[in-house]
């Protein structure tokens, strides 16, 4: 149904290859051996029968998975999938907080899931981290970050604790029974986070991502870089280069609908304005910034004239024809996005 998606309008017999896939975005870890077997038959197999395409043969196979649910008998399952990197989200080495969070797994399970993942063959291994809980220490989080490096895996995501509306931390945060750290904390925890790993090896080459050399995250990379996509799956977005279109998050209204072949997903066509905007929300988050030679002549100015101030006060470096965050930049990127994109 959606084989015909990212196929080159202008040239529609052109082949796509498939360089990335990731399944996640939901607990993956959670199918069954033979749910997990059946859906990479589906995207090897059956991909593979339509003529336009083709899945690389050193595609980058991502597959989310939590800890507790790597037990040796579901690291055995992971072998036979055609799955090459494993995303883990690790969270936190304080059960404490683990439970603040309501994870499954305790920390205990961090290290045993790691050495099954090895024991298999899986050489590219990222976890996530998260930092500023509420009444957490700049010590405390140093000692999540060493431990994380103890993991020795190939790359590592970190966030800051964020109270999104509608979720339970929100409500938390509301009844005020928790409290946000301050600002002056957040970023002394972002600097130990650079510091800390960039001394251990690994390069910071987005916001919020490091990695050892070779391990940047290609799939992640795509978003970044424009390069199009298809998402598959409630909720699931895809982008084609001149729209957005995603799926509806309502399992039973999505199964239904492809049940009786249709899409159900809403579609957004984008102008040159919204192109501009999501270059600035996108390729500034990596290290490499964005190429001014990507925008219009129109655009390329008024990026300029809007990044000036920023550029005198150092949020912003200017190579060239290349614009990116500096260090102090990163710590405040939203803000300095939101005066770059055009509303």
């Amino acid at each position: 149904m959606r084989r015909d998606y990212l196929l080159d309008k202008v040239a529609p017999t052109s082949s796509i290859t498939i360089d990335t896939i990731y399944l996640g975005g939901g607990t993956p870890s959670q199918l069954s051996q033979e749910n997990l077997l059946r859906l990479f038959d589906a995207i090897y197999n059956k991909v593979e029968q339509v003529p336009t395409f083709h899945i690389s043969p050193t595609a980058e196979v991502t597959m989310e998975c939590n800890p507790d649910d790597l037990t040796p008998q579901f690291a055995q399952t992971v072998a036979r999938l055609p799955v090459n990197r494993v995303s883990m989200g690790v969270q936190t080495f304080s059960d404490e907080r683990l439970n603040f969070l309501r994870r499954r797994h305790k920390a205990a399970d961090i290290q045993p899931a790691i050495q099954r993942l090895r024991q298999v063959g899986i050489s590219n291994i990222s976890i996530d981290l998260i930092f500023g809980f509420p009444k957490q220490t700049v010590n405390e989080w140093a000692t999540d970050l060493q431990k994380a490096i103890e993991l020795d895996v190939e790359h590592i995501s970190a966030y800051s604790l964020m109270y999104e509306e509608g979720t339970p931390l929100f409500r938390l945060l509301e009844q005020q029974r928790v409290s946000e750290i301050a600002d002056s904390q957040s970023l002394d925890m972002f600097n130990l986070l650079v510091d800390t790993l960039t001394t251990n090896h690994y390069e910071h080459y987005e916001i919020s991502n490091f990695a050892r050399e070779g391990f940047r995250s290609r799939h992640n990379a795509s978003y970044w870089q424009g390069i199009p996509y298809l998402g598959l799956g409630p909720s699931a977005h895809s982008y084609d280069g001149n729209s957005r279109q995603w799926n509806v998050p309502n399992l039973r209204k999505y199964m239904d609908a492809i049940e009786n072949g249709m899409v159900p997903m809403e579609k957004e066509t984008l102008d040159e304005d919204t192109k501009y905007n999501d270059w600035i929300t996108t390729a500034l988050r990596t290290k490499e910034g964005l190429d001014l030679n990507l925008l219009s002549e129109a655009h390329r100015e008024y990026l300029l004239r809007a990044a000036e101030p920023h550029l005198k006060e150092g949020n912003l470096v200017l190579t060239n024809n290349n614009i990116a965050l500096s260090r102090a930049g990163i710590f405040i990127s939203d803000s300095v996005m939101s005066d770059l994109v055009k509303v």
